[in-house]
């Protein structure tokens, strides 16, 4: 059944096919790697990278600090790539998928904090 939807995926025309060049992987903190990773059946990732959701299912392991277990965490790239899931395989850089996790990381990562000016009242 998931072979099927994944076939049908990859042949579907998609809105999204549209790449942006200007988004590249070595000027981001590898922010789909933090997104959760539902294996395949067709895929073969080394055993000490997998683990199991609350419903038994299988997905890639997370560290401590949330990020795939298979990112090296020195260079922020994939050590598995070779390897690397199906929905890891189908995230293209630049990608609709892409472009939207990123602006919505950016978005947390700049906290609405009232700025105060001597005296001044809080913006918002």
């Amino acid at each position: 059944m998931i072979a099927a939807i994944l076939r049908a995926m990859e042949t579907a025309p998609t809105q999204f096919e549209d790449i942006d060049p200007a988004v590249q992987c070595s000027a981001c903190e590898a922010i789909c790697c933090r997104l959760p990773v539902l294996l395949m059946p067709e895929d073969a990732i080394p055993a000490r990278y997998v683990d199991h959701d609350a419903h038994g299912l299988e997905i890639v392991r997370k560290g401590d600090d949330g990020w795939c277990a298979a990112l090296d965490r020195d260079t922020l790239r994939c050590s598995i790539y070779e390897l690397r899931p199906t929905i890891c395989r189908g995230f293209d850089m630049g990608g609709y998928d892409c472009r939207e996790e990123r602006a919505a990381w950016y978005g947390k990562a700049a906290p609405q904090i009232p700025i105060v000016v001597s005296g001044a009242p809080p913006r918002r």
